[in-house]
């Protein structure tokens, strides 16, 4: 099913948030972050591509975030949440210089200090997606009684979503997960299901 949407997203930004830690060497999600590149660009989108363990500059990081229709966020499920890279990230480049360009203030007035809290973004019409790997398998998230207990991926990076909701980010497709990348991987499947999903959501 294609979005209306979708043809109003031309620029698209991926975060890479992969790094090497123990046996990871950040080398799935560098593979993903490539694929959709390549996909995304076979629809014809411009893409840009922020490798975070690599450093970034942040006024250019927020001119990036201006310019982009869409933000995908790519990084792997560590100890139930993203790499420190990622939220050191969200500190750093959606900071000091990212206010009066991606928003304006947290929402609230003066008049009333308890209403509003989260309005003041400035990214209205903006896009996200998230993609991330996982150990867990699927059964994990989606199964009550099991670990997540029903909760899905979304709901455990609930807080992720918080953060563009608050740049006033209005579309939020649907996420992409890999599971079991240790102890079952199967790099095939996860190929063409990644570039189904962007397909399906982009074009």
């Amino acid at each position: 099913m294609k979005h209306d949407f979708n043809q109003k997203i031309q620029n698209v930004l991926i975060l890479n948030g992969g790094m090497e830690y123990g046996e990871s060497k950040g080398k799935l999600n560098l593979a993903f972050c490539e694929i959709m590149q390549k996909e995304l660009e076979n629809l014809g989108k411009k893409v840009q591509l922020t490798h975070i363990a690599q450093g970034y500059d942040t006024k250019a990081e927020v001119e990036k975030w201006k310019w982009a229709d869409c933000v995908i966020l790519q990084f792997p499920g560590w100890w139930m949440g993203e790499p420190w890279i990622v939220k050191k990230y969200f500190d750093e480049a959606i900071g000091p210089d990212a206010q009066g360009v991606l928003f304006a203030s947290d929402g609230r007035s003066r008049g009333d200090i308890n209403k509003r809290y989260g309005s003041g973004g400035l990214c209205a019409g903006k896009a996200m997606m998230l993609s991330t790997t996982w150990n867990a398998p699927l059964y994990a998230f989606n199964e009550v009684g099991e670990f997540f207990d029903g909760r899905g991926v979304d709901e455990v990076f609930a807080h992720i979503y918080k953060i563009f909701a608050f740049l006033g980010f209005t579309r939020f497709l649907p996420s992409f997960m890999a599971n079991d990348v240790h102890k079952n991987p199967n790099f095939p499947k996860w190929e063409r299901d990644l570039k189904s999903h962007i397909v399906e959501n982009f074009g």
